[in-house]
């Protein structure tokens, strides 16, 4: 089965490769590992003590990561850590994060490029986060007996690795150091499987949004935008999510203020949004503290600046979910807020456990969200909606320092 895997992975690389003329982020995808190997080469490792490889798939999973990372800095301040990313939407975010030594594009999975990016980093720990398993650089450190831990995973009985055609792979995660789960469900699914080194930590995620929570924050321009009214936030939103929310935007804008992060920051998306909200909103870009007086709608069109204006949020509306699945909700709850979001959220640990304690609200239609924001209106309901909101963030705490106990308990960078 590894040769089929080859196989796939090799036509998936010629796939983005001819994709790339015609997507900007199939383009950065190659062009970024094109400097790979001359960049890896030419960087410096010799001056650590101890290196840390930590691999994320994206910009969600760097967050997930993001904690363990300051946190080892902290214990260990002179380990180098090098950061690799599959996503160029994760990349080109991040690239410049500052507690990383090294941050670079991941080669393509084959064992040439797992042993030459080995020989290069010689990782004394390496950390992949929830997912993204790649066979070689996986099989490859484990026959040269490097700890490997997978921080803040999830499992699920019907992933591939569990059927019978899966075991190739199944082996690999079986042989990991160390692998730290979300939940009791993902726990009794490697107990089936016969993989026995495993601990729950919870997501390492709600230990970085808590800590973002507590942080300073205060932007002049939102503040004087709010105008004294509620605000609901409306953050990663895609066309679907935008077309239920526009008739309450337009029917409620006296009693509400709103704020439209959209997930696609094009220009033609910013334009499209505009037109549709018909000249009753303004592009965070073009605004400033006289600007935004009479506007009812704030347009952000920058990255980054998504998870900070929460704080400022009565309710949080959270796209995606009618489409390939549920944005971050955990950043809105770490302000203890209530969300709404759409159909498709099964596969959110936190997304299901909001709903069922009435934190989260999921809905299918324009009819169904004016009814959830009704409901949110009555102060007694809102205010249980907002103490649930905050009570999974407090109980979910502390996955970093599971994970972090565990490196120095086992010596790992002794």
């Amino acid at each position: 089965m590894s040769g089929i895997y080859n196989i796939i992975i090799r036509f998936y690389g010629l796939l983005i490769r001819l994709a790339a003329p015609f997507s900007k982020k199939a383009k950065q995808w190659v062009q970024g590992r094109k400097r790979v190997w001359s960049s890896l080469e030419s960087f410096d490792f010799s001056a650590r003590q101890r290196l840390v490889w930590m691999h994320v798939a994206s910009l969600g999973e760097f967050e997930q990561g993001r904690p363990v990372i300051e946190s080892l800095k902290k214990y260990y301040p002179k380990v180098q850590i090098a950061l690799s990313f599959f996503s160029p939407s994760g990349f080109e975010v991040r690239k410049d994060y500052p507690l990383a030594d090294y941050v670079f594009y991941l080669p393509l999975d084959n064992r040439q490029n797992a042993l030459r990016l080995l020989n290069i980093l010689r990782p004394d720990l390496i950390i992949f986060v929830k997912y993204d398993f790649w066979y070689h650089y996986l099989h490859e450190a484990q026959k040269q007996s490097i700890p490997v831990l997978l921080i803040s995973a999830l499992f699920r009985k019907d992933q591939y690795f569990f059927k019978w055609y899966g075991k190739w792979m199944k082996t690999i995660i079986q042989n990991l150091t160390h692998i730290f789960v979300q939940n009791e469900a993902s726990a009794i699914v490697l107990q089936n499987n016969a993989i026995l080194s495993f601990s729950i930590s919870g997501d390492t995620r709600v230990d970085r949004v808590a800590q973002q929570a507590d942080l300073p924050f205060s932007n002049p321009v939102v503040e004087q935008f709010l105008n004294g009214k509620p605000l609901l936030v409306c953050g990663s939103t895609w066309p679907e999510d935008e077309e239920i929310l526009y008739a309450f935007i337009h029917k409620n804008y006296q009693e509400w203020q709103f704020i439209i992060a959209p997930h696609d920051i094009s220009e033609s998306r910013i334009k499209h949004i505009e037109k549709c909200l018909k000249n009753t909103g303004i592009r965070y870009s073009e605004a400033h503290a006289n600007s935004v007086k009479g506007k009812d709608v704030l347009i952000i069109d920058n990255i980054g600046l998504l998870s900070s204006l929460y704080r400022f949020a009565k309710v949080a509306y959270i796209g995606g979910a009618f489409g390939k699945g549920l944005h971050n909700t955990l950043e809105p709850i770490s302000y203890g807020i209530p969300v709404i979001f759409g159909p498709k959220y099964q596969k959110f640990e936190e997304a299901r456990w909001l709903v069922q304690h009435q934190a989260g609200f999921s809905i299918q239609s324009a009819r169904e969200f004016n009814q959830v924001m009704n409901k949110l209106a009555n102060k007694s309901f809102y205010t249980k909606a907002a103490k649930k909101a905050e009570e999974y963030i407090q109980h979910n705490k502390g996955a970093t320092e599971h994970v972090l106990n565990h490196i120095r308990n086992q010596q790992l960078l002794n």
